[in-house]
């Protein structure tokens, strides 16, 4: 039982185990817990240790190869899977630091060599090779231990040698371009005249790590995969390789802009992304770098040189050296701004990297403001919450440090310092020297100099913690329907103008998204679906009934596109469940019914009985019969109100809608032209509409009026609902209108004489409808009559 922990093909995973067949070169690709470095220990003892401890076995020297020889021996040999860890105690080798080998008990012997002196491995004479890959976290002072990585669940998570533990993307940058720009050299990478090839193949050379998870969702989607915390600091090239030095991203503006002679080398940075949709300015161009990073462009020699503003290396300037001139007044001259026009509160608006990409803020504030106003600037940059929010306090910092200025001459024998150098200048008795950054050089018989202050702790980022970027799951570019309905008001609390509008579709993509234009073009956000209507076709016809009671004899059989339908009570069917709309599809053709019973019939196929019928005072648009293939929609509350002011109304809009996280100008969007007369405005049609011809032969007409607000109240009259009391009254002959009236009182005489006068015999129609000082003519009752 003993020996059972070192039988590795007992516990080993299969890719952990050489490949069969004759091979040179085996590699294990894997992520972090893979178990690649114990594949990598056992397959060396494999390789050294023969039948019993003393037995010779297939090979006897062996390089062991990693970047650094921390590396190696904290990981290949003394690390938890090493070598050491992976021996039983009488074939366990021997460590001798001084030489870096170790020596097995058979005499087999393996060195350590590593990436930083190539040269060591010429001369002996290997039968067997471990190679590590080479990596470098994206960590504060990564490079001084590549290897090391934080991971909490890990027993070898630690820090490299003196890092602050900060996010440092921009050093594992250089690390990867130090590494391939090195072998990349002739003179330190000979091709070999025995086999034609460079003594280090970088196109063969594993880089730590790639991951085969699809960037953004690894990191983002921590729900699927909990060790997306661990990316900000860790190995990961994915989602990083796009990224650029931000010396080449300079270069690359100034060549568009024609701007050859320029000086880079001092430039130090890593951009994630930038849009420049055109360099017609260079200067335009780099501004938003310049102030995201600190740099500026001063021009020598007719050379313009970028030089950053953290004045690590100042020039010291003795008080001897100042020149007394007429332009200043005394030796120097310092100033200070006013505070006022210092603001004391700064937004940047910038895309958040890592996510979804979205256009995010961070704004800083200093701690004695009060009354400053907000300067927000905008940047087309990719950055992090934590790089956007270093940025605006850096920014502050560096406003009020800069109001210091100072002013000073020097002779022709400092005609080295010139602009973008800083300057350390003597400060008062007892206390520090002080920076300033050289803005502007007028030379002469001397060089006049002005300075602003700087202090190089300004542009150390600030310590900020992590957040994790805003994340979206991936939408597919699915059209939506969306169906309009300009209805009467439902409950009362509605925007009486407003019309509805719900969105359905096969694949839902969570939510939908309503933009409104006044024309074809500059659509703005109006409203949200965030859920799927539950609409569908009628598969029967539907004739016309009585309203105000319950049709127990009819049923309307609806498939549905999505969601369900359920039956109710009695109770819940009069205080408005289960209400719904049939029409035509067109935001103004649509009755509005009730059902009590829900039956389901087959695939998403229901059959709709005990129905209440013309419901709001939409009677007066029920037709004889809703053919089979009329629209359905639920009513509930996945259909909602779009934001329409009331000068909108009968008035053309444009409207696209598609899936809420995509773009308005996805070609997924689907485009649609209306004008809303805004029904909910619309008074009902007057009820019980009757003519009785008195012994004059006058004909005596009177009508209930009905309201469209609070009309369920049983005691008293309705409310009237309107400014005023009106109607129109319109007689009819064979499409030929006799007689129009408004009268103001729900009666009205058609005298005898009038009837004569109009022509009005045999059979007429009568047509009265409220008026309302805002919508006009509302919903019409009908009678026909003889005469």
């Amino acid at each position: 039982m003993r020996i059972l922990p070192y039988l590795f093909e007992f516990w080993a995973f299969d890719h952990q185990l050489p490949p069969e067949g004759d091979w040179r070169s085996w590699v294990i690709l894997g992520g972090r817990g893979a178990g690649k470095t114990r594949a990598g220990s056992e397959w060396v003892r494999s390789m050294v240790e023969g039948p019993m401890p003393l037995d010779p076995g297939r090979a006897s020297r062996v390089a062991l190869v990693g970047e650094t020889y921390d590396q190696v021996r904290e990981v290949m040999i003394f690390g938890d899977s090493g070598l050491l860890a992976a021996s039983p105690e009488d074939r366990r080798p021997r460590w001798e630091a001084s030489r870096k080998r170790l020596v097995w008990p058979n005499g087999a012997i393996a060195t350590v060599h590593t990436a930083h002196d190539p040269e060591g491995l010429r001369g002996p004479q290997f039968d067997a090779a471990w190679v590590d890959e080479y990596g470098c976290a994206a960590i504060d002072k990564g490079t001084n231990q590549p290897n090391k990585f934080l991971d909490p669940k890990s027993s070898e998570s630690s820090l490299p040698k003196f890092s602050s533990g900060a996010r440092d993307d921009f050093i594992q940058m250089q690390y990867i371009r130090a590494m391939n720009s090195f072998y990349a050299e002739a003179a330190n990478n000979p091709v070999s005249a025995l086999y034609g090839g460079p003594m280090v193949d970088m196109s063969k050379g594993f880089l730590w790590a790639w991951d085969a998870r699809p960037y953004p969702w690894f990191p983002g989607n921590t729900e699927l995969w909990s060790d997306g915390g661990n990316y900000p600091r860790g190995h990961w090239i994915n989602g990083r390789t796009a990224a650029r030095p931000l010396a080449s991203v300079v270069e690359e503006i100034c060549a568009r802009a024609g701007l050859t002679e320029i000086d880079t080398s001092k430039l130090y940075g890593y951009v994630r992304g930038y849009e420049v949709v055109e360099v017609n300015s260079a200067r335009a161009a780099l501004q938003p770098l310049m102030l995201r990073y600190g740099f500026d462009a001063v021009e020598r020699a007719g050379s313009v040189h970028f030089i950053m503003r953290d004045g690590q290396v100042p020039i010291d300037v003795e008080p001897d050296l100042f020149a007394r001139v007429e332009e200043l007044d005394g030796v120097t001259e310092a100033e200070r701004d006013p505070e006022l026009e210092i603001s004391g509160r700064v937004r940047l608006q910038f895309v958040e990297s890592d996510g979804s990409y979205d256009i995010v803020a961070e704004e800083s504030v200093l701690p004695d403001e009060a009354t400053h106003g907000v300067s927000t600037s905008e940047f087309a940059l990719s950055m992090t919450r934590g790089e956007g929010r270093q940025t605006v306090e850096r920014w502050l910092a560096e406003a009020r440090v800069s109001r210091d200025k100072l002013k000073l001459a020097l002779p022709p024998s400092q005609l080295s310092i010139a602009a973008g150098d800083v300057i350390r200048v003597p400060g008062a008795a007892g206390s520090e020297p002080t920076r300033f950054r050289v803005d502007r050089v007028e030379q002469g018989t001397y060089q006049l100099l002005e300075a602003v202050r700087i202090d190089p702790g300004v542009y150390t980022p600030a310590d900020v913690s992590d957040e994790p970027p805003i994340f979206r799951p991936f939408v597919r570019p699915t059209p939506v329907t969306p169906i309009f309905l300009d209805l009467p008001l439902l409950r009362g609390d509605e925007v009486e103008h407003a019309p509805f509008v719900a969105a359905t579709a096969s694949n839902w993509p969570g939510s939908a998204a309503v933009y409104r234009s006044p024309a074809p073009s500059n659509y703005t956000f109006n409203t949200l679906l965030p859920a799927r209507a539950v609409s569908g076709l009628s598969l029967t016809d539907l004739p016309a009934a009585p309203h105000g009671v319950t049709d127990r004899t009819a049923a309307l059989m609806v498939q549905l596109t999505s969601g369900t339908l359920e039956s109710v009570e009695d109770a819940a069917l009069l205080a408005g469940a289960n209400l719904a709309a049939i029409g035509d599809g067109s935001p103004d053709g649509w009755e509005l019914i009730q059902f009590q019973n829900a039956e389901l019939v087959g695939a998403q196929t229901y059959v709709l009985g005990n129905l209440l019928r013309g419901q709001q005072g939409t009677d007066a648009l029920m037709p004889p019969l809703w053919p089979a293939g009329s629209r359905f929609v639920l009513l509930n509350g996945a259909v909602s109100q779009i934001d329409m002011a009331a000068n909108y109304r009968n008035v053309t809009q444009y409207f696209r809608i598609g899936p809420a996280q995509l773009d308005v100008a996805d070609p997924s969007y689907v485009d649609r032209v209306y004008a809303f007369a805004g029904n909910g405005l619309r008074p009902y049609a007057p009820a019980h509409l009757r003519a009785e011809a008195d012994d004059l032969g006058d004909l005596q007409i009177d009508w209930t009026r009905r309201t469209r607000i609070d009309g369920d109240f049983w005691d008293g009259e309705v409310p009237l609902g309107e400014t005023s009391e009106a109607y129109l009254l319109r007689v009819w002959s064979g499409g030929t209108l006799l007689r129009e009236e408004s009268p103001k009182l729900p009666n009205w005489t058609y005298t005898l004489a009038d009837q004569i006068s109009d022509g009005a015999t045999g059979a007429v129609t009568l047509d009265v409808a409220q008026l309302s000082s805002r919508y006009g003519a509302g919903l019409s009752a009908r009678l026909d009559i003889a005469l």
